[in-house]
């Protein structure tokens, strides 16, 4: 369950008492089978997996949730070829060609037919929130996947107003002068990958996949003035990540350093490796994000 991409929201203290009872909130809001006729179901389901109850676990001041979703596929191709069959049905048998609003109808009646037969696939998104410095992380890089999640916890609590992390540097200025030579904040090393673009609208974009960092060749690009909107990066050689001028943290792995400690000790069931990997997991990412609120300056937790 180890997270792979980090999109961040913070959320002000004051939250905290509103916070620590929204374990009881949640099987309120818990994932519903999908009806015949919806499109789409979403709910809190149990980060233990199937067959388990519990829709949160917390460990400290961290509690981890995981967002279910259900969504029917029923591609758009099968839709219009079965309201093409109707349509050239009713000019051969009629004479003639329905209007806009019989259109419609007619594609309604499609989709009440359709849908009670379509799959349904099943979506998770885990996040967590940190109660002790307001944060909540949300294992997606989709922003909009994130926001569901966002608005999950609202409609538990009633309110919760958290906002997008941002920064008050330019983050994608300094990731420039980390791959131009400036030194790199204590802690981090460039990784091996970075996406260079020219600023301008439909500019050049340059992605660079293993490669050194700090050679000539990628300074180059530099020079004539590409600047950097992605950049790989390796945080006190615990964790790797590429880091978006969008501040969403992609392509996050736990080195060996990190997770040593997990495949040493022996756990006898899934509540426990889960609750030694959260535990694991949260307290790597609490001191990655507080350099990177310090190095980045990024948006206080407080309203």
């Amino acid at each position: 369950m180890l997270f792979r991409n980090l999109t961040l929201f913070r959320f002000p203290s004051s939250l905290r008492a509103a916070l620590d009872a929204l374990p009881e909130r949640l099987p309120g809001h818990a994932l519903k089978a999908i009806g015949p006729l919806e499109l789409s179901s979403r709910g809190f389901v149990s980060p233990f997996g199937r067959n388990h109850e519990a829709l949160s676990h917390r460990v400290g001041d961290c509690l981890l949730l995981t967002l279910g979703g259900e969504d029917k596929i029923l591609p758009a191709a099968v839709v219009n070829e079965a309201l093409s069959a109707k349509l050239d049905a009713i000019r051969e048998q009629e004479g003639r060609s329905p209007g806009g609003r019989e259109r419609k109808r007619l594609k309604d009646e499609i989709l009440t037919d359709l849908l009670p037969r379509a799959f349904a696939r099943p979506t998770r998104v885990a996040a967590y929130l940190d109660l002790e410095s307001n944060w909540l992380v949300v294992d997606a890089s989709s922003r909009k996947n994130a926001e569901a999640l966002v608005s999950a916890i609202r409609e538990a609590l009633g309110s919760f107003p958290a906002l997008p992390v941002n920064a008050e540097s330019s983050v994608r200025g300094l990731m420039t002068g980390w791959l131009a030579g400036e030194p790199l904040p204590d802690g981090f090393e460039l990784g091996d990958e970075c996406e260079l673009r020219d600023p301008v609208d439909s500019g050049a974009i340059v992605k660079c996949r293993r490669q050194e960092l700090d050679s000539d060749e990628v300074r180059e690009h530099l020079k004539v003035g590409k600047q950097c909107f992605q950049l790989g990066l390796v945080f006190a050689e615990r964790l790797s990540f590429v880091l978006g001028e969008d501040l969403v943290i992609r392509k996050l792995r736990f080195l060996e350093t990190a997770t040593e400690a997990l495949e040493k000790d022996d756990r006898d069931s899934p509540e426990a490796e889960l609750d030694a990997t959260f535990a694991l997991m949260s307290g790597e990412l609490r001191l990655l994000l507080e350099r990177l609120e310090a190095e980045l300056s990024l948006s206080s937790a407080e309203a």
